[in-house]
């Protein structure tokens, strides 16, 4: 199974797609593994949050709490056992996926993802007759049209769901049945470790390096990252000993197959503030200059790091980027049509 490194079995599929049970017989199977189910940080969090920001969300996964904390407490038992968690959790988002498993990944925590499917008529007849404690009506209001209204939503994510995990039909299998295909397919590792970059999460403030670069109407280009959630500008951390402008270039090289014929100019310097839990620091943003639409053509997207990228308005701009890398991207703009670098604090010119 390639010990050695701490591993996560995440135990994927729509509601009553039997993951839970599956993970039960799986964790008795697994030598060294430990049954971690995240609802239980749902649960929590519907206790300790005030009522208002409750209110604010349809399902605990749309709370950035609940993602830092199963990556948090994934990593803390894994710290405290070693060996190997069963994680049964539905992840029907993409960017849910990508930010779970990607701040996994910067942990050194390999994730084997699998994904229980059986067909869409075992799983309605599942949700029909599946056991829940309280009054009839109010299960079939609570729980079971719940499990319904979201199969269209599993099917479609099945494109994305079924390109990144092992699938396993469990229509005529036991949970215990179910459970033994997935340790097989661990043991002989035909469920692949997750192809998430791996970036260190940083112990200290950092220095990061962007590079705009622009098309022929002036448009910026944004990258989505598959490791993090929110679009970025190409470029990535300055390694150790690196020149940040190098460094910007390298992860234009990296990220996109693009090399510069030039060191690009620097638009902004600005300082980050720490927030826990980042630790802040400067973000450089240098002008990489107009591509044609011949560069343009041949830009490439490593499928582990990128999403997808795009040419975009300041203004359209403003809807993917967070606040703070948007009010950025704004004075690099400014700095650019002034023809004179920029220093910030916080995303506030400075001087």
């Amino acid at each position: 199974m390639g010990r050695g490194v701490d591993v996560i079995v995440w135990i994927n599929g729509t509601f009553s797609a039997g993951k839970t049970s599956t993970a039960r017989e799986l964790a008795g199977i697994l030598p060294d593994s430990t049954l971690f189910d995240p609802e239980l940080i749902g649960d929590a969090l519907r206790v300790l949050l005030p009522a208002k920001r409750l209110a604010e969300v349809t399902d605990y996964q749309d709370l950035p709490s609940w993602r830092r904390l199963v990556v948090d407490t994934a990593a803390a038992l894994l710290a405290e056992l070693g060996g190997v968690l069963v994680v049964p959790m539905t992840l029907l988002r993409q960017e849910y996926r990508d930010e779970i498993f990607g701040g996994l990944a910067a942990r050194r925590i390999a994730v084997r993802h699998v994904l229980l499917a059986p067909a869409e008529t075992i799983l309605r007849e599942r949700i029909a007759t599946r056991e829940e404690p309280g009054e009839p009506d109010e299960v079939d209001l609570r729980v079971r049209q719940w499990a319904y209204d979201h199969i269209p939503v599993y099917q479609q994510a099945l494109g994305w769901l079924t390109g990144d995990a092992h699938v396993i039909d469990n229509s005529s299998l036991t949970p215990l049945e179910t459970a033994q295909h997935i340790a097989e397919a661990v043991r002989s590792e035909t469920a692949p470790v997750c192809d998430i970059v791996q970036t260190p999460e940083p112990t200290r403030e950092t220095v990061a390096a962007g590079v705009l670069l622009f098309d022929e109407q002036d448009r910026v280009l944004l990258v989505d990252p598959t490791y993090k959630a929110g679009w970025e500008f190409p470029g990535g951390v300055v390694e150790a000993g690196e020149a940040p402008a190098c460094g910007g270039v390298r992860e234009v090289a990296e990220e996109l197959g693009l090399v510069l014929d030039r060191v690009p100019g620097l638009l902004v310097v600005d300082w980050e503030p720490p927030q826990p839990p980042g630790y802040g620091g400067l973000r450089l943003l240098f002008d990489g200059g107009r591509l044609s639409p011949e560069a343009t053509a041949r830009l490439r997207l490593p499928g582990p790091e990128l999403r997808a990228w795009r040419f975009v308005t300041e203004a359209e701009a403003a809807g993917l980027l967070p606040a703070h890398r948007h009010e950025r991207l704004r004075w690099a703009l400014r700095a650019r049509e002034r023809g004179r670098p920029l220093y910030l604090e916080a995303g506030t010119p400075v001087g």
